[in-house]
């Protein structure tokens, strides 16, 4: 299977992996029931308190920003410290850095201060994470940044920082900065249900804990744009968002390997 995804998918049940996740209220219940779809475990803490204990029991971590506060900022710095430390696999999700200066600032001195395994944002996050006049209205991904150029902006923020990026939208991207997957998969309908963009993060998380390599997020993209294929309905985004949650957790293997729609490029082409 190209880029082992259902490999990934098959180990992510076997061995039935903790992910803690610092994350907003607004996406909690659908990110933890994501997690659980696919075979992982969700823990949900974020008390400072408490998040160095937890963090050091699971086997990944995801850090979304979105919704900020002073307490959650304060414990992503605790848990991503304590991951670092323990070898833990990590993401930053640097939910709408291109819209509030106190969100670019953080996630900018968080990345001078730690090293996380991937950053994942949509393109506007990630082009704004690059640079630092672009500035846009709201969460959403501003829809004039094309394709090809955030690729290439993926593949230098991934180079800047010794890491992986994911940079999803209408086409999502994957690199590691010598190497970046364009995953054609999923559809508009997707977007219309809040919280898809958290939870892919917390996709990312689960098969990172199994594989550290693009092929975790490339597999969290495709099963997340395939399951939402799958989900398509004209009854209303209540009923794609159950047909998602339920996809999410009978994927089969057959239906990646027909629905998969990727394209690789290497650096030497940017």
């Amino acid at each position: 299977m190209i880029y082992k995804i259902n490999e990934i998918r098959k180990k992510t049940v076997d061995r039935n992996p903790l992910v803690h996740c610092i994350t907003n209220p607004i996406s909690i219940n659908q990110c933890a029931n994501g997690i659980l779809g696919i075979g992982a475990r969700p823990m949900m803490a974020e008390h400072p308190q408490e998040v160095a204990e937890i963090t050091q029991t699971a086997d990944a971590v995801v850090l979304n920003i979105a919704n900020i506060t002073d307490i959650r900022m304060q414990s992503v710095k605790i848990s991503a410290q304590t991951a670092q430390n323990n070898n833990i696999p990590y993401i930053m999700d640097a939910v709408g850095v291109s819209c509030s200066s106190l969100r670019r600032s953080f996630v900018n001195d968080f990345l001078r201060e730690f090293a996380p395994t991937a950053i994942k944002g949509n393109y506007s996050e990630i082009y704004a994470l690059f640079n630092d006049s672009y500035n846009c209205a709201g969460v959403d991904a501003d829809s004039s940044l094309a394709t090809e150029r955030i690729g290439e902006t993926a593949a230098k923020l991934a180079r800047k920082h010794n890491t992986m990026v994911l940079a999803s939208g209408k086409t999502d991207i994957v690199t590691d900065g010598n190497t970046t997957v364009y995953i054609n998969n999923g559809v508009p309908q997707l977007a219309q249900i809040t919280g898809t963009g958290c939870l892919l993060g917390m996709l990312c998380g689960c098969y990172l804990s199994v594989d550290r390599s693009i092929n975790a997020l490339v597999t969290a993209c495709a099963v997340l744009g395939i399951s939402g294929e799958l989900s398509q309905t004209e009854k209303g985004n209540g009923t794609f968002f159950v047909n998602l949650m339920d996809n999410l957790s009978v994927l089969k293997d057959v239906q990646i390997d027909e629905l998969l729609k990727i394209e690789v490029k290497t650096n030497e082409e940017f």
